[in-house]
């Protein structure tokens, strides 16, 4: 199928023709043709397939062959992280090449200056704003944003946005949007929390399913066994006299050890920068925008990233940790293998996360490679996904203790 055969605007034809966009991907063949007929639509489809442009299209078509918006805000798009924010204004503009749109990203972590020039454009009006919840409803509370006038309200990573607690949010930005609209859902997962949400804030929805919770065919995944101080000399020989590896991108689990290890890989001399919450978000887009351009070889970073980043051509991911979330995974390991591209995902995984990692291929419905160290690291430990067994704690009182005390002891089981 072609992009020609949705029947969408010449000149939205023209900006896929010159951004390289061939044929629709599954998710967008199924989609678009439900979103441009007016259904509400809840879209399920993993990472990297599409899904930012399969709402994009006919939301852009829409203003292509109406008109832009004079007055009020045409499009909200509420999505969990200020990278997913921007990426998919900056998708908006590329795909807006020859239409005259006008659209902004609203998110946390700005100055005063942002700040104005988002007040600015509630107040007089845009096609298409991108929020992040929180920011959104900073400026709700200031009595300035009418959201009266909103068509298509999208909801995209909407799993993630209940996963991190942004329910209540998201039902107080429904609260402040007309009944007649098009609401559009859009998530990695069909969880019941997903469903709940909407059956509250859709109407006769269209349910649509794609390849749930799997990584794209394109990535061969591997699992490193390995002692905990086996992680980084075992990173360092991976990547060292690899050039084919020119994009590489390094998941860790908390702001610390994502520091502590591009630390480390700078002393050994490598090209490494790292990103997380901890920096402001001129900084972040500034290391993003230096490893896009391949300035940097190595990005190390939390799962902030894991969705919402758009970077063509990442050869290689690595992580540190397995991720707490089995979902968490599928999002890290897609960051590779974009647009039928292929990639390598490989996960280092100790004695305590076999269990953690053995769930994650009970998600994805497959078995990864598992792999040895290689001998001048030492041995590494044996496969065994009920390791945690070992790990399990119980409250036990000290001996000798009074049982007021029970809760402050703990052995092994």
């Amino acid at each position: 199928m072609q992009f020609e055969e949705f029947g969408l605007n010449q000149k939205l034809l023209e900006a896929l023709s010159y951004m390289g966009f061939e044929k629709p991907t599954p998710i967008q063949i199924s989609t678009i043709p439900e979103i441009l007929s007016g259904n509400d639509l809840i879209a399920c489809a993993q990472t990297g397939t599409g899904k930012s442009a399969a709402f994009l299209l006919p939301i852009l078509n829409r203003i292509a062959e109406k008109g832009s918006s004079n007055e009020g805000i045409s499009t909200l798009i509420v999505v969990p992280t200020r990278e997913l924010a921007v990426q998919i204004e900056q998708q908006v503009r590329g795909f807006a090449y020859f239409v005259p749109v006008s659209s902004i990203a609203v998110y946390g972590g700005g100055d005063g200056t942002s700040w104005e020039q988002e007040k600015k454009v509630f107040l007089e009006g845009a096609d298409i704003i991108v929020a992040t919840p929180g920011k959104l409803i900073s400026h709700i509370n200031l009595g300035y944003v009418n959201l009266q006038t909103v068509t298509y309200f999208v909801l995209d990573e909407a799993d993630r946005m209940l996963d991190i607690g942004f329910f209540d949010d998201i039902m107080r930005i429904v609260s402040h949007l007309p009944k007649k609209r098009q609401t559009l859902m859009f998530g990695a997962t069909m969880a019941p929390n997903i469903r709940n949400l909407a059956r509250q804030i859709l109407t006769n929805p269209v349910e649509i399913s794609t390849a749930i919770s799997k990584p794209p065919e394109g990535v061969l995944q591997a699992v490193y066994l390995v002692h905990e101080n086996q992680k980084i000399p075992l990173i360092s020989g991976l990547i060292a006299n690899k050039p084919e590896y020119q994009t590489i991108l390094i998941f860790s689990s908390t702001k610390k050890k994502v520091a502590d290890l591009a630390y480390t890989l700078k002393r050994r001399g490598e090209n490494v920068e790292s990103i997380s919450s901890d920096l402001e978000q001129k900084e972040r887009e500034e290391v993003l925008g230096r490893f896009k351009a391949r300035e940097v070889r190595i990005l190390v970073a939390t799962d902030v990233l894991s969705r919402g980043i758009d970077i063509k051509d990442i050869h290689l991911i690595i992580n540190f940790d397995v991720p707490q979330d089995a979902e968490d995974y599928v999002h890290r390991v897609g960051r590779t293998a974009r647009a039928d591209k292929t990639g390598v995902a490989i996960t280092l995984v100790n004695e305590a996360d076999m269990f953690r990692f053995h769930r994650i291929e009970e998600l994805i419905d497959a078995t990864v490679m598992k792999l040895k160290v290689p001998v001048e690291l030492g041995e590494g430990p044996e496969w065994n996904p009920h390791m945690h067994r070992k790990y399990k704690f119980t409250k036990k009182p000290y001996p000798g203790k009074k049982r007021r005390n029970k809760g402050k002891g703990f052995r092994k089981s």
